[in-house]
């Protein structure tokens, strides 16, 4: 298992090399520079030292040599756009990213297995044919329209949640009103995985239920309830734990589109902003952490990958 631990981590220190390689070459490669040059007042020379304090005035592979360099001693750097540290305006935003995402996932998670379980007792049914269809059209809508339809339909017409932010304005920021507002976009941002994620759970599960195992344990009088969840979902899990896996990194990607058409203040709607403004040092931090991130969660989902599956272990 320590061999294993460290291939994958091996594994994910090259991952996160190449992800940060291309990101700071296309960053640095696209037309225009940081908004800070955008000012027409300023002269020539002005611009030359705004770029010489910047430090963008050098090659791009010497900017990028140094940026590993701060990397290695935990400085990732500036905000062109904030004028504050990379690591704390990264560090405001990452608990509302934090929580809209965990909250997306829970909600995947929790809405997509107990149904797709119940479909696959009856294939065919009303709830089956039901949960198929809302789950294709979930799949095929795109986020940013899901969200806007969602705005015009509970915020704008029946007025019933908030259309965007995170807490009222002026309010007594209480629990209830941060629940209010994280309701439309954790099940937007959440849509697209239950839809994905009830799909294979429901195929997996359904093909379980025709094993030798559980005929045998129904023909023991096993009671349904234990025979579907402790028999066929049981093995059913395994490649549900891989598309989890595997939705990760749309769910960071979800997350930075629907930050943004709900106006949430997460760390997807502010690496969006530093996008647009060309702010190298946020855009690089980012993408740092949000590599970071998916990294480690991938680990763990190899991890309980293998205790689920036996017959993938390393000493097996």
């Amino acid at each position: 298992m320590a061999g294993f631990l460290l291939r994958r981590l091996g594994h994910a220190f090259l991952v996160m090399l190449v992800v940060c390689t291309v990101t700071f070459g296309i960053v640095h490669a696209a037309p225009g520079g940081p908004s800070l040059l955008a000012d027409p007042k300023l002269s020539i020379a002005e611009r030359a030292a705004i770029a010489e304090r910047l430090g963008i005035d050098r090659p791009v592979p010497e900017q990028y040599v140094r940026w590993l360099v701060r990397v290695a001693r935990g400085d990732l750097g500036h905000s062109f756009l904030y004028e504050t540290s990379t690591v704390s305006t990264i560090m405001a935003r990452l608990p509302a990213t934090l929580l809209l995402a965990g909250t997306a996932l829970l909600l995947t998670i929790v809405v997509a297995v107990p149904v797709a379980a119940r479909c696959a007792d009856r294939p065919g049914g009303w709830l089956d044919r039901i949960a198929s269809a809302v789950a294709l059209g979930a799949i095929s809508v795109p986020v940013f329209w899901l969200g806007i339809l969602a705005i015009l339909a509970f915020a704008v017409h029946a007025g019933v949640l908030p259309a965007g932010g995170s807490a009222t304005a002026g309010g007594d920021f209480s629990l209830l009103d941060r629940l209010r507002h994280l309701v439309l976009p954790a099940i937007v941002l959440a849509s697209a995985g239950t839809a994905e994620l009830f799909r294979y759970t429901r195929e997996s599960a359904a093909i379980q239920r025709t094993r030798p195992f559980v005929r045998t344990a129904r023909a023991k009088g096993v009671p349904e309830s234990a025979v579907r969840w402790r028999h066929a979902m049981r093995n059913a899990y395994i490649p549900v734990v891989t598309v989890i896996g595997l939705q990760l990194p749309r769910l960071v990607g979800g997350a930075a589109i629907t930050e943004t058409v709900f106006s949430w203040p997460g760390m997807g709607r502010l690496g969006i902003e530093a996008a647009l403004a060309r702010d190298y040092p946020l855009i690089m931090g980012i993408t740092l952490l949000v590599s970071v991130g998916v990294l480690l969660a991938s680990l763990l989902v190899d991890l309980a990958y293998v205790a689920l599956d036996p017959r993938v272990r390393p000493d097996a």
